[in-house]
């Protein structure tokens, strides 16, 4: 079913704002990620403004859904989703990589409200999140839970022992998004190492496997409601992005994995994502 239009807008002005915060944070740092983050904007405002049951009030609530981001690199869209929830004060995000800063490059459990998990080195979400699934299912609780995987991260071999596990374990509280924008830091995804058929695969570890526009929010939360009825089994959705969704010059350039904008650049950006209008 379709999202009526007032919710479509008002997602649809959140992951602009997402993006908006993304490219300053990083340009104020002069450091982060700016490409895999915009790419994984629309699937981020879906979860946090939409789907997840949270609040910002009682983060450690034990019946609250969980999101993991196993691309943790990717973590100025989480900060950005966690400030615009409540989490913590907007003013906060451009503190984003500063020495003794609770915003550091990679998210830290110990240091933030809303985070789920730490997570930087490549591969391991998939695990951690099986595990809040699973004890999920032990402690009889009906939160959900949601991880992010990078298309170049399921180069990494404890991707699919997590994968193997959850199939076996048939996890069908959790679901998993994986950000396909075909580009990794060092290039095509591919070219590197490539993982296609990612569906055939993950349909042999026991999964579900949807597969979606990452940028259509019709498609997302489709694909998320499909993924609550599934039955003994985990769902994997494979979301077909752009890196760089939404600024014209980074769009689908593999230069902006870790690049951050100049000013010039930032203003750039920022009259994108304004529909033209001069930034302030």
């Amino acid at each position: 079913m379709a999202l009526d239009e007032q919710t479509l807008a008002s997602l649809k002005s959140k992951a602009n704002t997402l993006r908006q915060d993304i490219v300053k944070m990083v340009a104020e740092a002069n450091s982060g990620h700016p490409g895999g983050s915009l790419s994984a904007a629309d699937i981020v405002t879906v979860l946090y403004f939409h789907e997840m049951e949270l609040d910002p009030n009682d983060p450690e609530n034990p019946n609250r859904d969980r999101f993991v981001l196993s691309k943790g690199h990717a973590s100025p869209v989480l900060y950005a989703a966690l400030a615009e929830k409540g989490f913590f004060p907007k003013e906060e995000l451009m503190t984003f990589r500063k020495i003794n800063a609770r915003l550091q490059g990679h998210p830290s459990k110990k240091s933030l409200p809303g985070v789920e998990m730490s997570t930087g080195s490549l591969g391991q979400g998939l695990s951690a999140a099986n595990g809040m699934a699973l004890a999920g299912k032990i402690d009889k609780k009906d939160y959900r839970v949601f991880v992010m995987l990078g298309d170049g991260e399921i180069q990494e071999g404890m991707i699919w022992e997590a994968a193997m596990a959850a199939g076996h374990f048939k996890l069908d509280n959790l679901t998993a998004f994986l950000d396909y924008n075909r580009l990794q830091i060092d290039g095509n995804v591919e070219d590197i190492m490539n993982p296609a058929p990612v569906d055939e695969k993950f349909r042999a570890f026991g999964w579900h496997v949807i597969d979606i526009d990452g940028h259509d929010m019709n498609q997302i939360d489709d694909a998320i409601q499909e993924a609550k009825r599934t039955k003994g089994k985990p769902t994997l959705i494979i979301a077909n992005t752009i890196k760089g969704k939404g600024v014209s010059f980074m769009e689908n350039e593999v230069g902006w994995h870790g690049s951050a904008p100049n000013e010039e650049q930032l203003q750039q950006a920022l009259k994108e994502l304004n529909g033209g209008k001069q930034n302030d």
